[in-house]
């Protein structure tokens, strides 16, 4: 009787667990398959991505955060790429280097750089200035413009697919 009784304990743990589980997956987090080189060699195409929906409800993206939205020119479709300016900043690019409010911006996760340039932006209120990791082959705010707050999913805050991919981004 004792065993069954713990037994009984263990499988009814087992069940809160796995309900908190769900309601977290549902209402907490996303997991989209990156589509895309535009954040390599940090994320890869065909990598799966679990995105943290709540962090933004908390309070407003970061600098260097890897930054999942919907673009407003394909709403199904998701974008992850990483903030580079925020509200009231100045972003330029020369020749493929990004300036911040007229400084080089110190970007040690970019190995793939372009040598276009592109001239210069105020960020908006409530607004962040994103742009792909590979920017030779990212289609990001420098093409599109800044992305406003309502329009982001959440923070990328992990790699869970492949294995090789679990662990923080």
């Amino acid at each position: 009787m004792v065993r069954f009784l713990r037994w009984r304990s263990v499988a009814n743990l087992a069940l809160q667990l796995a309900v908190l589980a769900l309601l977290i997956a549902a209402f907490f987090v996303r997991m989209p398959q990156v589509s895309g080189l535009s954040m390599e060699p940090h994320i890869r195409s065909g990598e799966y991505v679990l995105i943290n929906t709540f962090a933004y409800r908390l309070g407003p993206p970061h600098r260097g955060e890897i930054v999942a939205f919907r673009h407003e020119g394909d709403a199904r479709a998701v974008f992850i790429k990483r903030v580079v300016g925020l509200p009231g900043e100045r972003i330029r690019i020369v020749r493929g280097q990004a300036y911040l409010n007229g400084a080089k911006l110190d970007e040690p996760y970019v190995q793939h750089a372009d040598d276009r340039s592109f001239g210069e932006t105020t960020v908006p209120a409530a607004s962040v200035y994103v742009l792909g990791d590979n920017r030779v082959e990212s289609e990001d705010s420098r093409f599109f413009g800044p992305v406003s707050d309502d329009r982001l999913m959440g923070r990328a805050v992990a790699g869970i697919w492949p294995p090789r991919m679990l662990g923080g981004l």
